[in-house]
């Protein structure tokens, strides 16, 4: 029984050991991010414009795909695609 204990103990210690040594810095792109970078990729047209009232406006554009982000101050987002067949 004792033999018994000490081997969970020393899994535990062995698992614990590489289960702390993950790669836990990478963070999840949000859609938004996930998008520009897709459409960067593309080397689409990118004009930004950021007005007065803390709104931003991206609108990206390719051959094939449109796309328009507005942010507004409180940081609410919405995303529209336009496919161009």
């Amino acid at each position: 029984m004792k033999n018994l204990v000490m081997i969970f103990l020393c899994a535990t210690f062995v698992a614990s050991t590489f289960i702390s040594c993950r790669e836990t810095t990478k963070e999840e792109m949000t859609e938004e991010e996930a998008i520009i970078q897709e459409m960067q990729d593309e080397n689409a047209d990118i004009q930004v414009e950021e007005q007065a009232d803390g709104d931003t406006k991206i609108k990206m554009e390719t051959d094939e795909k449109e796309v328009k982000i507005k942010t507004d101050a409180d940081g609410d987002s919405k995303i529209k695609v336009d496919e161009n067949n």
